[in-house]
C-alpha cells in the first residue's frame, strides 16, 4: 500500500501529467481546426500559405525588417508562426488592393487584423516611438 511522501509524489505526478497532456491537446486541437477545409475546399492555413506565396516578390527588405521588429514581443518558440500568419494577412490585403509592393501601411493594417486585441498595445507603443500617426488605423483597433 502507498503511504506517506511517496503517495503524495505519485498524486502530484499524475496531476502534472494530466495538466501537461491537456495543454498539449488544446494546442494540437487548435492546429487541427485551422487545418480543416472550409466551404471553399481550402483551410485557413492553405489560404495563409497561398497569400504568402503569391506576394513573396512584393516584399522589400525594409518591410521585412519592419515586420520582424513588430513580432519581437512574441516568444521565440511561436515567432515563426506569428510572422507567417501576419504575412499571410498582409498578402491577402495586398492582393485585394492589387498593390505593386508591400508598404508600411499594409504591414501595419495586416498586423492589426491578424493579431488579437491584447497584442495591439505593443503596436501602439511601437508606432508612437517611430513617430507614425495612428489616426488612419484607429478604426481597425
Amino acid at each position: 500500500m502507498l503511504e506517506g511522501w511517496f503517495l503524495w509524489f505519485i498524486l502530484a505526478w499524475v496531476v502534472i501529467l494530466v495538466g501537461l497532456f491537456a495543454i498539449g491537446g488544446f494546442f494540437m486541437f487548435r492546429k487541427f481546426l485551422k487545418k480543416l477545409p472550409k466551404q471553399d475546399g481550402k483551410s485557413d492555413m492553405d489560404w495563409e500559405e497561398y497569400y504568402v506565396n503569391q506576394t513573396r516578390h512584393l516584399w522589400r527588405k525594409d518591410q521585412k525588417e519592419f515586420l520582424e521588429d513588430l513580432v519581437t514581443p512574441v516568444p521565440e518558440l511561436f515567432r515563426d508562426v506569428a510572422r507567417h500568419k501576419i504575412a499571410g494577412k498582409i498578402g491577402e490585403l495586398a492582393l485585394k488592393e492589387k498593390a505593386s509592393r508591400i508598404t508600411e501601411d499594409l504591414v501595419i493594417r495586416g498586423y492589426i487584423l491578424a493579431t488579437p486585441k491584447r497584442d495591439h498595445k505593443f503596436l501602439r507603443k511601437k508606432l508612437t516611438d517611430s513617430s507614425i500617426s495612428m489616426e488612419r488605423y484607429e478604426h481597425l483597433f
